[in-house]
This record gives C-alpha cells, sequence and structure tokens, in this order.
C-alpha cells in the first residue's frame, strides 16, 4: 500500500519533466525543419557585353642598358688611383683611375726641346736663304723638321692626358677590373671598368613570325583594325606591372631564319634604377582593336577533355557548362571568339561550388582589382 502511493508521485513527476523543453517540445525557432533542403551556393558572376576592345599580346623580353661603354687604359702604366665608388653614377668626363704620369711628363719636356730647336734652325736659315747661302732645300727640311717636332709635342701632351682616365659616357660603373699597382696598357688597352646608362633602358623582345601573318591578314580582311598606340606594359618576373608605360621603337625588317621570329625593341624610363640590364622581363603590347568583342576573365575559362568552357548560370537558376573558343587576349582577360552572344551570366568566383546542373544563387562580382572596361575609346588607348 505504501509503495503503491510513492510510485503514483514519481510517475506523475517523470511525465511533467517530459513534456518540458524549449517550445514545449517544438524544434528551435530558426531551425531547418526536418527533410529541408540547403539553400543554393552563392557564386559571383558578369554579365557579359560586346564592345570595343584593344587586343594585346604578351612577349618574353630582357633587359638592356641604353649605353654601354668600357673604360680602358689608352696609355701604358701603372695605376696610382681610383677615384670613385664602385656602384656610384659618374658624369661624363669625370677622372676615374690616375696612372703613373712621369715618363710622359719627360717626353712633354723631351717634345718641347725639339721644338725649340727645330724653331731656331728655321729663324737661322730664313736670312740665310735671302742671300742664297743656304738652298731651298734645306730650309724646306728645317721647316718640315719644325712641323714633325711640333707634332710630336702634340701626341706627348695626349699622352700625358690620357694618364687621367675618363668616363666616356654618364652613367652608373660597376666593380673595378683592376687595383692600384697594376701595369696597364701594355701592349693593348687594358679594360678597367664599364659604364652602363640606364634611364631610359631598352627591353629587346620577339614576336612569333605566324602571329605577325595572322594579324595581318586579320586587319586585311576588316576583322580586325591596327592598334594606333605604341605604348607598352612592362611585367616583372613576378607578375606584378612597372608603373611607367614604354614605347615600341622599332621591328626588323625581316624574319630570323633560325628562331622564324621578328625582333622588337621598347624603351621604359628608369629613373628610380628599378629595372638592371639582364633582367627577364614580359612586353605587353597591343596588337590591333576590334569594334565588336566579348571578354572574360582569364579565372572564368576552364578547360577539359572536350576543350575550352565557361560555366554560366541559365535561366532556370542552373550552373551549365558552355564551350567556348578564346581568340586573343586583352590586357589579363580573354577574348571570346566563339560561344556567347552577350547578355550571359558568366561565373567568375565559386567555380568549385557551381557543379553542373545544381541550383546557384547568382551575385555581382566586384574584384578588388579594377573592373572590366566593356568598352574602350581610342582617346585612352592613346
Amino acid at each position: 500500500m505504501n509503495s503503491a502511493k510513492l510510485a503514483c508521485p514519481a510517475l506523475l513527476l517523470i511525465a511533467l519533466l517530459a513534456g518540458c523543453g524549449p517550445s514545449g517540445g517544438k524544434p528551435p525557432a530558426g531551425g531547418p525543419a526536418p527533410g529541408a533542403a540547403m539553400p543554393p551556393p552563392e557564386v559571383d558572376v558578369i554579365t557579359v557585353v560586346t564592345g570595343a576592345v584593344t587586343l594585346t599580346q604578351d612577349l618574353p623580353g630582357r633587359l638592356q642598358a641604353y649605353r654601354t661603354a668600357q673604360v680602358r687604359a689608352r696609355v701604358e702604366g701603372i695605376v696610382e688611383a681610383r677615384l670613385f665608388a664602385e656602384g656610384s653614377d659618374v658624369k661624363a668626363g669625370a677622372t676615374l683611375f690616375k696612372i703613373d704620369a712621369r715618363p710622359y711628363a719627360a717626353a712633354v719636356a723631351a717634345a718641347k726641346a725639339d721644338v725649340d730647336a727645330a724653331r731656331l734652325v728655321v729663324e737661322r736659315y730664313q736670312p740665310l736663304l735671302e742671300v742664297k747661302a743656304v738652298s731651298q732645300q734645306e730650309f724646306d727640311a728645317a721647316a718640315a723638321r719644325h712641323k714633325q717636332a711640333q707634332a710630336a709635342l702634340v701626341r706627348a701632351e695626349l699622352d700625358m692626358e690620357n694618364t687621367h682616365v675618363p668616363a666616356p659616357i654618364f652613367g652608373r660603373i660597376g666593380r673595378t677590373l683592376v687595383t692600384e699597382g697594376a701595369l696597364v696598357g701594355k701592349g693593348e688597352a687594358t679594360q678597367l671598368a664599364t659604364i652602363e646608362q640606364i634611364d631610359p633602358i631598352y627591353v629587346n623582345f620577339t614576336q612569333p613570325g605566324a602571329d605577325l601573318l595572322r594579324l595581318q591578314a586579320a586587319v586585311k580582311s576588316g576583322k580586325l583594325k591596327r592598334a594606333e598606340s605604341a605604348k607598352v606594359e612592362l611585367l616583372l618576373e613576378d607578375g606584378s606591372a612597372y608603373p611607367l608605360p614604354g614605347k615600341i621603337l622599332f621591328a626588323d625588317l625581316a624574319v630570323d631564319s633560325t628562331t622564324g621570329a621578328v625582333s622588337l625593341r621598347a624603351e621604359f624610363p628608369n629613373p628610380k634604377r628599378e629595372l638592371l640590364p639582364g633582367m627577364f622581363v614580359r612586353i605587353r603590347f597591343p596588337e590591333a582593336e576590334a569594334d565588336s568583342a566579348i571578354r572574360v576573365p582569364q579565372r572564368a575559362v576552364q578547360g577539359g577533355p572536350q576543350g575550352q568552357f565557361v560555366m554560366v548560370v541559365a535561366a532556370d537558376g542552373k550552373a551549365t557548362p558552355q564551350p567556348v573558343k578564346t581568340g586573343g587576349m586583352a590586357g589579363t582577360t580573354f577574348i571570346i571568339a566563339d560561344g556567347l552572344k552577350g547578355g550571359e551570366q558568366v561565373i567568375v568566383s565559386g567555380l568549385q561550388k557551381a557543379r553542373p546542373g545544381t541550383p546557384v544563387k547568382a551575385m555581382p562580382w566586384n574584384p578588388q582589382e579594377a573592373p572590366l572596361a566593356p568598352a574602350k575609346t581610342a582617346a585612352n588607348n592613346k
């Protein structure tokens, strides 16, 4: 009897506790209902449009100094002093090395004595010629010896001057190839150092001859117009763009028979001496202009067994692969030659979430870098 009375309150308490809980036993607010589907993933898209663009091409190149001069000893002697700091800028005409000048000072003194002696002979023969005490031939020989002595003096003074080795051009001088105390100019003009002028600086690069023929054919057919701008862009080895634009100077008139390419040269300002001769770079230069073209970022174009394709958001909101063909570059974007007509929403970011046939939520692409410009005027291209 007593055990039955105790059991009833215990069962009632268990029942009350089972009924307690968040929302009186209902699922928490905001939580997914049993069997509810996950929301479609968000992807960044651009709506492609047609517009005038400038087709560009990236080609490898190598930097070369604007001017290069070798500093050489013009006379023989012992180097007494070096008057510059290695790696510094030097002015044209500044003295870089001093060579022992004592032998050349003695030669100048001897040449001056020879000139004086020859001049005295001519002066003594002059009155004697008038009274025919000496022949005309003897006088002419004396005058010739005087001129020879004067020429020898000029040569001796020039050798004396060359004991101070000057900088032939303005630029940055490299390491010293000789030290004080070295004998230079013995039988040859010994190289002492090298000066390079690197502001501005050249970039030598090549363009395949086949690409040039293809471009000429497209221009001739009217599909493209030749680009009027001669400005080019320089890309460093790490992929970053050099801030100052350059210009194309010339292109060779013939195709190299060994490489099948045409050599070109561009010039870039280099006020901070950031670009150094010998560096490998890439040149991005304008090839032609297209009045109506579609371009998409490189990251949007993918490759597969069937070729290139982009992922687009179809009318039903599902990700769908669209085969395309690229026809060149416009800066960092691809020109689409076939596969897009304009108005399609191309997925640029979030491609790993956009599986073919799955619903996606399209969001406008807003990159940190400059957005795609659908059109480009002729004024901006100059």
